[in-house]
């Protein structure tokens, strides 16, 4: 079953919202350029509610079950990068700027590359870079829409062709870009990805979730099709 990550995280309601509706994973943007950015204190807040280490009026909603939690960075030195995943209590570094592969390999199988190829081509070189770099149980590479101009959380679509090849020989993909409630079936069908990624897909707002949206999104995610049952397994 392909798994889901809601990224763009900033409040507790949205958490749990996700959490309940079965994400597996739940995104934070420490990127400070972003509208989704949130404070590493504020992640801390939220992580430790969830993982019910907070306390109890903090954690009287915690789920049944507790996804691990991803954090952004684009750019940003090792040193703030290992900061933060400590302050936030964050398990993963998902790193979605022009990090070379010694960044990522630096974090000891705790980080994974985000890539935002232009080309099936570049997508594959890259691949070769990074995609042995990432954790070993948890995700190893991600796919994004390519931008000149921004990072991540534009609404485009990827470039799914190019992802379904990276997914062959890559088996714990991520696929991003331009993902919503009304296409996920079909870019699982597709790319057959180990798990996608959404922000804007189910926002309100840039950092407000739309829940009705989380929760059609990952029943969709998550919802064999015909042709995703005759291909790998996820």
């Amino acid at each position: 079953m392909t798994r889901v990550k809601i990224c763009g995280i900033t409040n507790l309601e949205d958490a749990l919202c996700a959490a309940r509706a079965g994400a597996d994973f739940l995104g934070f943007i420490f990127f400070s350029k972003s509208p989704r950015y949130i404070d590493p204190d504020r992640a801390a807040e939220i992580t430790a509610a969830l993982s019910g280490s907070a306390s109890a009026d903090a954690r009287h909603t915690t789920p049944n079950s507790v996804p691990r939690f991803i954090g952004v960075f684009v750019n940003e030195t090792p040193g703030v990068i290992e900061e933060t995943l400590q302050r936030g209590g964050i398990d993963y570094a998902q790193l979605h700027g022009d990090e070379p592969p010694a960044v990522v390999e630096s974090f000891q199988r705790r980080a994974f590359k985000a890539l935002r190829p232009t080309s099936a081509a570049q997508a594959s070189l890259d691949a070769e870079w990074y995609a042995d770099l990432g954790p070993a149980d948890g995700p190893q590479l991600l796919v994004d829409a390519y931008d000149p101009n921004e990072y991540g959380g534009t609404g485009k679509r990827a470039d799914w062709p190019a992802a379904a090849l990276l997914a062959r020989t890559c088996p714990r993909l991520v696929l991003a870009g331009g993902l919503t409630p009304y296409n996920v079936a079909a870019a699982v069908s597709a790319v057959q990805p180990w798990a996608v990624d959404v922000s804007s897909g189910v926002e309100i707002g840039p950092g407000r979730k739309d829940a009705a949206k989380i929760r059609a999104f990952i029943a969709a995610a998550k919802t064999p099709t015909p042709q995703a049952d005759g291909g790998r397994d996820l």
